[in-house]
Order: C-alpha cells, then structure tokens, then sequence
C-alpha cells in the first residue's frame, strides 16, 4: 500500500504498482502539503484496490498524438479531415504541449495552453496566406476538438483517468453575421466580370447552390444541356465529387478510396501536397441539381469557347474534362478564382465579401421565392442538416416581419388616421347645452300642476 515520507520541506507518497509487461515498480510522487500527499495516498489505495489504478507512464503528448493519429484518424478520417487535423497538430499543438507527459494534462494546464494559443501567430502555406494577427477563436476551437478526442481515445486506452478537455472553458467567439451580396449586386458584379470562368462560377454559385470545391471539381459528363434538356426545363448538373488539394500524407495513410483522381504534378520536385478529384464528404452533397434555362445557354456558350481553346492549344492542353480549367487545361483552383473575385470587387466598387457568401445569397434568394420551401432549398444546397438552411430562413422571416409592420402601418393606420377612426367609430356624447330647454319644461309643468299653478302666479305678478 501507499505511505507518506517527509523530504525536506515537502511530503512524498511512495507506493509500488505494476507495469504494463508486469515489472513491479516504486513510484514517488511529492507534494508541497501533508494534507495533499494523504489526499493522493487515499486515492492510489482506493484505485489499487477497485481495480481502477492506471500506472504512471512517461508517454509524452507528441509521441500519443503520433499513435492516435496513426491508431484512431486513419481510420475515421476523411482526406480532407486528416490534412486539417493533422496541419493543427504539427502547427498548434506539438510545439505547446507536445514535450508534455500525456498524464500530466489537466484542467489548469489546458486552460494555460488555450491562453497560449490566443497569442499564437497563424501559420501561413503556400496555399493559404494568415488573414489574422493571432489564431481567431474558430481555431482554437478546432484545436480543442482533436484533442478532446485525442483525450477520449486516452481514458479508452487507460492512459489517464478522465479527459481533461471535458467542459473546456474556450475563448468567446464574437457572432459576425456575414455579409451577403442582393440580387441587384450580383447582377452589377456580373455586368462587370470579364474573366470567363469567374462568371461561370458566379452563376453556379448563385444559380446552383454550388461549393467552391464543387464548382472546380464539376467536369461535362454531370453537366446535362442539350437542346431538348432545355426545351423541357429539364436541364441539370450532377455533383458527385469535388476537387481538393490534400497531403501526401493523408493519402499514404488513408490510401485512394475517396480519391476519383489524381492530377498528375507540374514539375518532379517534391511536394507535400497533391491536387484531386474525390468524393464528396457527406452523402447529402451527392445531389442533382436544376438549371434554368439562362445558365443552361452560358454553360453552351462557355462549352464552345473551351473547344475552340482546345482546338488551338493541341497537344499543350490537358484535357481532363473540367468545366472550369487553366488555359492549358489543368485544374483551376480555388485560389485562382478567389483572386480573379477580389480584383472584380475593387474594380465594380462592390462590398467585401468572400466568394462562399454566394451561396448564402443563393439559399437565402430560393427561400424567399419559394416561399420558405426548406427542403427543396436543402436540395440544392446540399446541406447534411436542415438546421443550417432554418438559420437563414430565420434571418428572411425577421426580414418580413419587418415588412408586415410597415405593411400594416400603411393598411390599418395610417390610411385614415387611426385616432380619426376611433372617434368616427365612436358616436359622440351630448353634453347639456346652456339656457332653457323648454321641451323639457313644457313636460315637468304637465306632470306637476302645482308648479304650474306657481308659475302662473309669478308671471300675472310680473
């Protein structure tokens, strides 16, 4: 069992437990009071004996998060899911808390390591340039998840007793409501786009409902317009997969299932990174989605231009069938589209916002004119969760909430004006009227002859 031993100024709990292989081991754990060494000496007595006792360990936080990477997210991580995560781990978490001994973590550490992380300086790619000075609270968040599930696979593993990311006290995150484009602003970003392929993509952002990775990933075999198509209004698109740039790594790890293809590289130098089509993240996003019949003509029209570009480029174009390619036909990437968009806003003078914002307008547009329909919009959009359309429909009924007040102002009040109204509704009260009212006292007279005996005498005196 477990004993108290004085050392110096300090109390150490000494007490023998088994390893993992079996080895009988001395432990000494010291405590700045008494008070606190027989609170743990209580507590390994208690666990040695219900069995509950998980022995020390000297596993650091770097080397668990290399087996649960390995162990848990190569199997229950998507491509995507495992670049990202993996990205916070390395940037983020390793060179905080990765020299950590993985039971040494708890609730007053993690607090200090998210105080860390609030003055933490972005990690920029090639790919995606820091837009912040320190890491914004929606990261911090997304750090906290994959180590709260880190954590969850350790109580599993019988590393630590409990996860000490449970109830993690996060920063607070200032509710922005994203700014979106009206309609008479998309219209005027149109009348002013002349690049070719950030006007497709606008219109089947808007139009369509479409993701950035979608728009770049969709290819002309999903792309259905021919003359009878649109003669029945029965011109669509298919979306089945998505073009990503993902880690070699995640690829090693989780291999090509989800990977439709790859794009082969530019150059034989080395990268980290590699260019695919793959499959949509959630089954809700493979979905078929209606044209009308304006974007049906300019997806032809573009179609045509690709062809002739083809024709003239020869054997120097890479045709992988993209709706959206390079002039040489490789893949456009998001980041292409994204800086033809900010050039067009600077040069039309339009609001700032980002590209993905389209399709909030988008569903925001359908729900207006379908009349709140959630699951037609849900259709389009593609979303997992209804939720997410019901918050933008929340924001269009407080939008016409307003309009009803304004609308019954104009209809019950102010034509005429209310407080006329009332007092037209309202017959008025006679008051008394000043002097004699000789109706009245022709009958008092009638019914009373005495008073008029009275005033028979008075007027003969008179």
């Amino acid at each position: 069992m477990a004993s108290i031993q004085k050392r110096g100024k300090k109390y150490a709990v000494v007490y023998t437990y088994e390893d993992s292989s079996g080895t009988k081991r001395q432990k000494w754990e010291t405590f700045t009071t008494k008070r606190e060494a027989a609170a743990r000496k209580s507590q390994v007595e208690y666990e040695i004996d219900n069995g509950s006792f998980i022995p020390p360990s000297t596993i650091t936080v770097k080397d668990f998060l290399k087996d649960f990477v390995d162990l848990y997210g190569a199997k229950r991580w998507g491509l995507s899911a495992f670049s990202g995560n993996t990205s916070l781990i390395n940037n983020y978490i390793n060179p905080l808390l990765g020299e950590y001994n993985v039971q040494d973590i708890n609730r007053r550490v993690v607090d200090g390591f998210i105080q860390k992380l609030q003055k933490t300086t972005p990690v920029s790619t090639p790919f995606r340039r820091a837009r912040t000075e320190f890491l914004p609270p929606c990261t911090i968040e997304k750090i906290c998840k994959v180590m709260h599930c880190a954590f969850r696979q350790a109580v599993r593993w019988d590393m630590v007793a409990k996860n000490p990311f449970d109830d993690v006290l996060l920063p607070k995150k200032e509710k922005k409501r994203r700014e979106i484009w009206t309609v008479e602003i998309i219209r005027k970003a149109l009348d002013n786009c002349s690049d070719g392929k950030l006007f497709v993509a606008i219109n089947l952002s808007f139009a369509c409902s479409l993701r950035m990775g979608e728009i770049t990933g969709l290819t002309w075999d999903c792309v259905h317009i021919t003359d009878d198509d649109i003669a029945r209004d029965d011109a669509y698109i298919i979306i089945d997969k998505e073009l990503a740039r993902v880690s070699q790594d995640a690829i090693q790890a989780i291999g090509e299932k989800d990977i439709l293809f790859m794009f082969p590289r530019i150059t034989k130098a080395k990268s980290t990174t590699r260019l695919v089509l793959k499959r949509p993240k959630t089954e809700t996003s493979i979905r078929k989605v209606w044209l009308p019949k304006t974007l049906a003509y300019i997806l032809r029209d573009w179609k045509q231009k690709q062809d002739k570009l083809k024709e003239l480029m020869g054997e120097e174009y890479s045709d992988y069938n993209l709706v959206l390619a390079l002039e040489t036909g490789r893949p456009c990437e998001d980041r292409v589209i994204g800086n033809q968009f900010e050039r067009l806003k600077k040069s039309a003078g339009l609001p700032d916002v980002v590209f993905h914002s389209l399709r909030h307008s988008s569903t925001t547009y359908k729900l207006k004119i379908n009349h709140g329909d959630i699951k037609a919009t849900q259709g389009d959009t593609g979303h997992a969760q209804a939720t997410m359309v019901t918050e933008v429909y929340a924001h269009i009924i407080d939008e016409e909430r307003k309009i009803n007040a304004q609308k019954f102002e104009t209809a019950f009040y102010a034509n005429p004006d209310m407080r006329l109204v009332e007092r037209q509704l309202q017959p008025p009260v006679e008051q008394p009227k000043p002097g004699l009212d000789l109706q009245q006292l022709l009958t008092q007279l009638q019914e009373n002859p005495e008073l008029a005996s009275q005033l028979k005498s008075l007027l003969q005196a008179g």
